[in-house]
């Protein structure tokens, strides 16, 4: 990945999470690495822990950031999900995939779009 692509995706994780916040959610992690790939942030929101796959994108874009989370990705971000919970023995509390997409033309004008999975 070039270095621009790798400093928009952290960026955009950055703005997430200040979104996120906002929102009232209180963070857990950030880029939580497991076996075989890495959660963006994890957070609860209520008695939810949420995990959260962040795309960025520079507009104007053929696909938007959201159409990147393959099923794949999602099936890889569900494992992920289940080694978290394991490692930290947080087998009965409720908890979901979302995805939040952030589109920028210039790193100063952004829009925000938050799915679950």
């Amino acid at each position: 990945m070039e270095r621009s692509t790798r400093e928009l995706g952290r960026w955009g994780e950055w703005i997430a999470l200040k979104y996120l916040r906002r929102q009232g959610w209180d963070i857990v992690a950030r880029n939580w690495k497991g076996y075989g790939g890495e959660v963006d942030l994890i957070a609860y929101d209520g008695p939810a822990l949420v995990f959260v796959e962040v795309k960025t994108r520079r507009t104007p874009a053929a696909l938007g950031p959201a159409d990147n989370v393959t099923r794949r990705k999602e099936r890889k971000l569900e494992e992920l999900a289940l080694q978290f919970l394991r490692r930290y023995e947080l087998g009965g509390i409720p908890w979901r995939l979302d995805v939040i997409a952030v589109e920028t033309p210039d790193q100063k004008k952004f829009s925000i779009q938050h799915l679950t999975l």
